[in-house]
C-alpha cells in the first residue's frame, strides 16, 4: 500500500519558492504528526519541519523563516511552502511520519534543485 506521495519538485533559482505536496493514507494522516525529510547528495536524511494533527509545526534552524509547512486535513495531504531558497536546499525531499519515521514506508520522493 502506498502511503506517501509526494510531488512538486523541480528547478529554481537561488531565491525562488516552490510548493511541494504529500499525499498520505487516510489511515496515517489523521493517527500521526506528519514530517518533511530531505536528503541532499551525498548527506544523511534530515528532518526539516513537522506538523502535528493540532498544528503545532518546528522547523530545522537551516529552514527556519524560509519554510512553512501547513497541513489540509480534509484532503489528508501537507505541503511545505519553500521561499527564499538556497544551493544548500537541493536534494530529495519525502514526507513520512515524525519524529521517528516508518522505516519501510518511504515514498518516491521529489527532486528539488536550487541553482542558477
Amino acid at each position: 500500500q502506498v502511503q506517501f506521495v509526494e510531488s512538486g519538485g523541480g528547478l529554481v533559482q537561488p531565491g525562488g519558492s516552490l510548493r511541494l505536496s504529500c499525499a498520505v493514507a487516510e489511515s496515517i494522516f489523521n493517527l500521526y504528526t506528519m514530517g518533511w525529510y530531505r536528503q541532499a547528495p551525498g548527506k544523511q536524511r534530515e528532518l526539516v519541519a513537522t506538523n502535528t494533527r493540532s498544528g503545532r509545526i518546528m522547523y530545522a534552524d537551516s529552514v527556519k523563516g524560509r519554510f512553512t509547512s501547513s497541513r489540509d486535513n480534509a484532503k489528508n495531504t501537507v505541503y511545505l511552502q519553500m521561499n527564499s531558497l538556497k544551493p544548500e536546499d537541493t536534494g530529495v525531499y519525502y514526507c513520512n511520519i515524525a519524529p521517528v519515521p516508518a522505516p519501510d514506508s518511504w515514498g518516491q520522493g521529489t527532486t528539488v534543485t536550487v541553482s542558477s
